[in-house]
């Protein structure tokens, strides 16, 4: 198996899943930290086909987001799999795989950026580990341009973000129902499993929010698939838009 190098943004959910699938698979790599926004030109420059992370380059091969990673990992590496052979499971799997590609990544993201937009100290502590090319405290102290940026480019508005939060006790209960179905959290973690675990795992590194989410099956089936993320964000989102997942917090309790 040749040795992989994948490029991320550290704090990256979909990086993170991607190298929880590389550690499954035994897959060798790299990995190459970059810096938001900076990032774009970072991977134009290495040939990639498009913009974004988590970026892999494997066997000759250049291959960009998770969903499509975890398929070529599956044709180089097929044992243990990250989608069933099971057609009617895989199906399942898929359709999961997907919500949490399409509906829980980029909110999660939106909700982190408009927490940075609010305080950007936190951000030192999601570049744990990370080797950006340039002292961890510089590119901190000289974020603010950065962040400026993420949010106008990840739409993270004050409205959109309040949105989010008001929607995500059903998206939580939605994963808590695909558990209890058995399309996630089986013994062998899957694409989907990973994908909506290190969503999960990125929200929870928010103060405000993290309460709501361990105390329900998706915030355990997260911390048993990804114990380890690093960055912590203490409460800094407005009261009023969290009264939703608080109620829901209390109830559970």
């Amino acid at each position: 198996m040749p040795v992989a190098t994948v490029y991320v943004i550290p704090g990256s959910h979909p990086s993170r899943a991607v190298q929880v699938m590389l550690e499954l698979k035994g897959v060798p790599f790299k990995r190459v930290d970059l810096l938001p926004v900076v990032s774009k030109a970072a991977l134009k420059a290495l040939r990639f086909p498009g913009v974004t992370v988590p970026a892999l380059k494997i066997d000759g091969r250049r291959v960009q987001g998770s969903r499509a990673i975890a398929r070529e990992l599956d044709r180089l590496e097929p044992d243990p799999p990250l989608y069933p052979s099971d057609p009617g499971r895989r199906h399942s799997v898929e359709a999961a795989d997907g919500w949490g590609h399409d509906e829980l990544q980029p909110p999660a993201r939106r909700i982190l950026w408009n927490a940075f937009g609010r305080d950007r100290s936190p951000l030192r502590s999601y570049a744990e580990g990370a080797r950006l090319g340039i002292p961890i405290g510089i590119a901190v102290r000289t974020a603010a341009p950065i962040v400026a940026l993420s949010v106008r480019l990840n739409e993270a508005s004050d409205g959109n973000v309040r949105a989010d939060l008001a929607a995500l006790p059903g998206m939580l209960q939605r994963i808590d129902d695909w558990i209890a179905e058995g399309v996630l959290g089986g013994d062998q973690p899957t694409a989907a499993d990973l994908q909506i675990a290190t969503g999960l795992r990125l929200l929870m590194t928010l103060d405000d929010l993290r309460p709501a989410i361990e105390a329900r099956p998706a915030g355990a089936l997260a911390l048993r698939l990804v114990p380890s993320f690093p960055g912590r964000t203490p409460p800094v989102l407005p009261t009023a838009w969290l009264q939703g997942l608080r109620g829901e917090d209390a109830a559970l309790r």
